[in-house]
């Protein structure tokens, strides 16, 4: 403690006597007289310097004072390797250990002299382990064990330090804490024996920490709650969505009860600072802030304490609670984000209290002494004289070059330094620090003298002794630091950094003298632009070099130049490197700034486009090997600005810099991944980040290829410690697959195809979702266009992949879903309904089904076939650990996705402005596959629908429409086997039919045929545009003209291509159409047993809808005759439409009368023959208007000359006659009934046909075969 002197206005006292001494400091002003001798002047400017000096040296003297009786209250505790001497033992009584919980083999039961004095021995051999335990923790373990008063286990251990009365409470912390193997096995075995299963949060942290104190060491608390969230996380997997939310909310916890129950904190943290400090805590997201409000009213409401707190004393307890818990290292963690200068509390009614006692006292004395406690005040002090003595120091140590002088004002600056860093005014602090960065005139070496260099050595001291206060003015430290480096590096003759990022090959020189002559000097660097401009200077905050290489360097700068190198010897490398190695020292936020500075100072001076250094690039990396070690939460900020900064550079221009930043990454990630993660972590992912987003962002194909070499190798070197670094990995490769260059892709194949093959377990051994990682990864592989021996070799992983899913080797890890039904897995249990929408299977299987079935389209054929067989093959081999609905869903998402992306667009459409325009020529977009793929896709499905019948058999519509799709194929090789797929897809199942299903099979080929219509009509259509002169003539005109006058004239050439291409669509159409009918007639030739009513009227109407459509077409007179126009322009055979028609009315009348003689269905259900005379009608009427005879019912037929018919009508009756035929057999089957009912319809047109001209006797004899059996007793009656 300090006595200060000060009067009422002491402020402006103060500030009185510092610009006096300032004024003093400064000299007379130019032109003023004065009576001092010059010595006097210099002594007296000197005097007043040293006074300010003393001023400030006196303020920081007494602010440590008052600090240091601060701490006496709440000691702070070093974050690294740092122990408490003192801690309050909750208990001080050593208690004694029952029997029952210590050795449950000693039983109460045996009574006589010897079993008692065999229980007294091992309780006193007992009572000594523990209080030697409650001495040295490790010697009472080891001396228990040895004598076998508890297992040599970790659980063991663990159960004696869980269970045993008498232990020191804070002892059982420290060897918890411990860092030793057999510790840390112990720690793990101690969590692991809790369970939070139902606890909250609150609830959880609070049963946890009532067992022991946590260490005062800051990374035995890191290593304990490191454990603790993995415990928690892993019995509550659906609270978090990851440990490191739970490890962030613990630590933040803690510091709530420590702020709320601690009565020397006066500002407590209200429930906004809470929820605002817990922030993104969640992978970036939000906890809810209802959860958190409600966690905080817990912990305000009920202290969390340890068993024995009860029994302490309040105010002890209050006083070293933070030292307890060891958090006074890491209070300032959580709240990242602080006011750089903290506002000084009722500073208004401090300073009239000030007054207050000096108005009191004023009468009592001309002076008086105050006692001044409140650290507080100094700001006051500081801020109104801050200002002169930067002045001061500044102008002495400019113009003075004396020894002693110079020496007080870098005294100077390194108090105020001190002060203002300490107290947090952060514009007065970094004003100092760049005073003095300046005044070493490393940016203008030419220039230095003695007091320059020993202002870089006030700038290293400043670094060591406030670097914790330092912050931002971290920055302008570590720029000197690099140019002390650059400088020294010129003084021994090495070449600049600058050749290390040139492609060239310099000669390795002998190294030049330690003092350098003009002429060894010029010999070596000054050629250089870069060493011109540093001889040549310029201004502190230049970054870069802008002289041009023709400027002149005087011999005289080049000498100065040469004997300040020799000057900068004083600073030798240990003093340069102790500034860096001393950062395991600073403290959480200090470390974060000062990687941040020097973050900046390495990009400026990587982007320096004439002397590119790597400086900061390898400090960063000792930085980071020295850091690597902090508790997870300081780390994890650290590597936040490490990882853009990788980023960056890694992204650079300069080819060189990006590569050395690159391989810097590597060895970090190599030192990072010797430690191990613990489960459900995700650092190993943030830490490979920046690979990832420099893989992926890189233009430069010698960056993404180093990056797949360095994952590579780390992950061949390090396999076992990779745990959720494997997300990062496959998003390194998969980017790789998908890369332009062949190299890279062979290259990244080759290491994933050894991780599969070797590795795979470790892929998922803490972290499950890194299997989909894998399969994506895979996927893109099939896609890579540089070598099918890839693509096949990753359709094969895949289904390595899939066989070690269904094994178990992935949710089998897991006892049951949150809601407690268990995972099925193969070799687990053998119902197949054991699987449920709520198992986590689904997420697992999907990613690699539809990856598969995205494949089946690639336009490769070996790739198709291959995606198809291991798609189905996983299916059917593996289908059975499938629910119901996850079949489903398989269906939909997988299988008919495969044959939609098959099929194509079958429709064409075709702009009508676009009809006469060559260049939009119509073509068909038909299916990508062949024939042997689309018969490999039918049979696959199949097969997997016959096997899993029972559980898929809802899927029936679909699996039929695809077939369907086949046989509407416009290529005959889909459309057969189409045919082969539904034939055996019913004779593999038709007798498991039901008649619902029957129903829906032949619904689908209804639709099949009906669908085809509108598009087949649109194209139709397009001939609608074509005008052929003397097209209107009669049919016997057309026929007279013959071939040779048809001349491409009357066609133009757009038109004869559309012509073509409708004629091909008709006939393909045509084919369908007929093809669709035969599939029905057969399936119901073979099944009609099994067919119900309402099947019966499904084919019906298929049949009829078939046989109206082609009477439609044929009823097109003028478009078939300019296709026949254009059929023999093109010398093409027509479309046969009269085959088509006679086909499906052939078709529509057989089917009628197989239901008729089959007669499974009552008349009552269906009138077929209604249907069937209605067909004969038809067929009739169509014949007679060919023959041209056709009256109409009670009309009197008027006798005329008819003329003979063209030969074209001769033939078309004589492909007709059959029809009719068929017809009038069966009119003439009809029951006799039945024939009388119906002949008034018909009647008319029996005589019609005895009146035309028939191509053949075989209408005449079925006419007179009707007439004789039916009409003629009908007559008779």
């Amino acid at each position: 403690m300090i006595v200060t002197w000060m009067l009422q206005t002491y402020l402006k006292d103060i500030c009185r006597i510092v610009n006096g001494l300032l004024k003093t400091a400064l000299g007379p002003p130019t032109g003023s007289t004065t009576a001092l001798s010059p010595a006097q002047d210099i002594t007296f400017r000197h005097e007043s310097v040293k006074c300010l000096v003393s001023i400030t040296k006196s303020m920081g003297a007494w602010m440590d004072q008052q600090t240091r009786i601060g701490d006496l209250y709440l000691p702070k505790i070093s974050e690294c390797n740092g122990t408490p001497e003192h801690h309050l033992p909750l208990n001080g009584e050593e208690g004694n250990a029952s029997d029952h919980e210590l050795h449950p083999d000693v039983n109460s039961e045996f009574s006589d002299a010897a079993a008692l004095e065999q229980r007294r021995a091992y309780k006193i051999e007992l009572q000594k382990g523990i209080s030697l335990f409650n001495r040295k923790p490790s010697k009472g373990i080891e001396f228990l064990t040895s004598n076998k008063k508890i297992g040599r286990s970790p659980e063991e251990v663990a159960f004696f330090l869980k269970n045993t009365a008498g232990l020191d409470e804070t002892k059982i912390g420290d060897y918890l804490g411990e860092r030793e193997e057999f510790c840390l096995k112990v720690m793990h075995a101690y969590v692991d024996s809790f369970n939070f299963n139902g606890m909250d949060f609150g609830e959880a942290i609070r049963f946890f920490l009532r067992g022991f104190r946590l260490p005062g060491e800051a990374q035995k608390i890191d290593r304990i709650m490191e454990k603790f969230a993995e415990r928690y996380c892993k019995c509550s997997p659906s609270s978090f969505s990851s440990a490191d939310t739970a490890y962030v909310l613990a630590y933040s916890v803690i510091m709530l009860n420590t702020d709320a129950h601690n009565n020397m904190v006066k500002d407590k943290m209200t429930k906004a600072d809470f929820i605002r400090n817990n922030r993104g805590i969640d992978d970036g997201k939000d906890l809810p802030e209802e959860y958190l409000g409600s966690l905080y009213e817990q912990i305000v409401k009920n202290e969390i304490k340890m068993n024995a707190d009860s029994s302490a004393p309040q105010s002890k307890q209050a006083n070293s609670f933070n030292r307890l818990l060891g958090l006074d290292g890491i209070l300032n963690l959580v709240n990242w984000k602080q006011n750089e200068e903290k506002a000084v509390g009722a500073n208004g009614l401090l300073i009239r209290h000030i007054q207050e006692q000096f108005k009191s006292n004023s009468g009592k004395s001309e002076s008086a002494y105050h006692v001044v406690t409140d650290v507080a005040i100094l700001r006051f002090m500081v801020e109104v004289c801050w200002g002169p003595m930067l002045a001061a120091f500044s102008v002495t140590l400019d113009q003075s070059d004396d020894k002693l002088a110079t020496t007080q004002c870098l005294q100077g600056f390194r108090h105020a330094v001190h002060i203002t860093a300490m107290m947090g005014m952060q514009t007065q602090r970094d004003a100092f620090v760049t005073s003095v960065a300046k005044f070493t005139y490393l940016h203008c070496a030419a220039d230095m003298k003695q007091k320059n260099v020993d202002a870089v050595k006030a700038i290293i001291s400043i670094a060591i002794e406030d670097g914790d206060y330092l912050h931002e003015a971290w920055e302008h430290i570590l720029t000197c630091l690099s140019r002390v480096e650059h400088l020294q590096l010129l003084g021994e003759g090495a070449h600049s950094d600058a050749t290390f990022f040139t492609s060239s090959n310099f000669e390795t020189e002998e190294k030049a003298p330690k003092t350098l002559g003009f002429s060894s000097f010029k010999k070596g660097t000054l050629q250089n632009p870069a060493m011109v401009a540093v001889v040549r200077g310029s201004s502190y905050d230049s970054t870069s070099v802008g002289v041009s290489a023709s400027a002149l360097v005087t011999p005289e700068q080049i000498q100065n130049f040469i004997s300040n190198l020799n000057l900068l010897d004083q600073i030798g490398n240990f003093e340069l490197n102790h500034v860096f190695a001393h950062s395991q020292r600073l403290n959480g936020e200090a470390i974060v700034a000062f990687v941040k500075a020097l973050c900046k100072v390495s990009l400026s001076e990587l982007q320096s486009p004439t002397d590119p250094r790597v400086f900061g690039l390898t400090k960063i990396v000792e930085i980071a090997h020295y850091n690597m070690n902090r508790i997870r939460l300081v780390w994890s900020r650290i590597w936040n600005v490490l990882s853009d900064f990788f980023v960056s550079v890694g992204l650079s221009d300069n080819l060189s810099v990006a590569i050395f930043a690159m391989d810097s990454l590597r060895q970090l990630a190599m030192k990072f991944l010797e430690r191990e993660e613990l489960a459900n972590y995700n650092f190993q992912n943030e830490f490979l980040r920046p690979f990832v987003i420099v893989m992926q962002k890189s233009n430069s194909a010698e960056i993404r290829e180093l990056i797949v070499r360095c994952i590579s190798q780390m992950v061949l070197s390090r396999v076992s410690n990779v745990k959720s670094g494997w997300k990062s990995v496959f998003m390194v490769f998969t980017a790789a697959a998908a890369d332009e260059q062949k190299n890279i892709v062979l290259l990244a194949f080759e290491t994933m195809e050894k991780i599969v093959r070797e590795f795979f377990p470790y892929i998922t051994e803490t972290e499950t979702t890194t299997f989909t990682d894998c399969v994506r990864c895979l996927l893109t592989f099939t896609n890579s266009r540089f070598n099918s021996d890839v693509s096949l070799n990753a359709i094969a992983f895949l289904r390595f992949c899939a066989v070690r899913l269904a094994d178990g080797g992935l949710v089998c890890n897991k006892t049951g879903s949150v809601d407690g039904t268990v995972v099925v897995v193969a070799n687990c249990v053998s119902d197949v309904q054991g699987l449920t929408d709520k198992d986590d299977h689904a997420s697992f299987w999907n990613p690699l089904l539809s990856g598969l079935s995205k494949l089946t389209s690639d336009p490769r054929s070996a790739i198709r076939k291959s995606s198809l067989e291991v798609l189905f093959n996983i299916l059917k081999d593996h289908g059975h650990l499938f629910s119901r609905t996850f079949w489903n869903s398989i269906f939909y998402s997988v299988i008919f996705p495969v044959y939609n992306s098959a099929s194509g667009k079958r429709d064409v459409s075709l702009q009508e402005s676009s009809c006469s325009d060559s260049s939009a020529s119509i073509h068909p977009e038909g299916s990508t596959w062949d024939s042997e793929t689309s018969s490999v896709a039918a049979e696959c499905l199949i097969d997997l629908f016959v096997t899993f019948f029972d559980i898929v058999r809802s899927q029936l519509p679909g699996v039929v429409s695809v077939l369907t799709g086949f046989i509407r194929s416009p290529v005959q090789g889909p459309a057969s086997t189409g045919v082969a797929g539904l034939m055996r897809l019913t004779s593999d199942l038709g007798s498991r039919f039901s008649e619902e299903e029957w129903k829906e099979i032949f619904l689908c080929l209804k639709d099949a045929a009906i669908s085809a219509v509108p598009g087949f009509m649109k194209v139709l259509r397009t001939m609608d545009n074509i005008g052929v002169p003397n097209i209107s003539r009669t049919y016997a005109d057309m026929e007279w003209s013959s071939d040779h006058e048809l001349t491409n004239d009357e066609f133009g050439d757009d038109n004869l291509q559309t012509a073509t291409y409708v004629v091909s669509r008709m006939k393909n159409h045509i084919a369908m159409q007929l093809l669709i009918l035969q599939v029905a007639t057969d399936l119901y030739k073979m099944h009609h047993q099994s067919l119900s009513a309402a099947s019966i009227e499904v084919l019906i109407a298929l049949y009829s809808s078939v046989a109206l459509h082609a009477r439609q077409l044929n009823s097109e007179s003028i478009l078939l005759k300019k296709l026949q126009k254009a059929c023999s322009i093109l010398e093409l055979s027509g479309p046969p439409m009269v085959h088509f028609e006679n086909e499906s009315f052939l078709n529509h009348l057989t089917f009628l009368q197989n239901v008729l003689v089959d007669d499974y269905f009552t008349h009552a259900e269906i009138d077929i023959e209604t249907e069937l005379v209605a067909v004969c009608e038809n067929v009739l009427g169509i014949y007679l208007k060919c023959a041209e005879s056709v009256t109409h019912p009670g009309t009197v037929p008027v006798p005329h000359r008819k003329l003979p018919l063209s030969s074209a009508k001769k033939e078309e009756i004589a492909a007709r006659t059959s029809l009719v035929v068929s017809a009038l057999q069966g009119l003439e089957g009809l029951k006799k009934d039945s024939f009388r009912r119906y002949i008034p319809r018909f009647f008319h047109l029996l005589v019609d046909l005895v009146r035309s001209e028939h191509s053949s006797g075989e209408v005449q004899f079925a006419l007179s075969n009707i007439f004789r059996s039916s009409v003629g007793p009908f007559i008779m009656e």
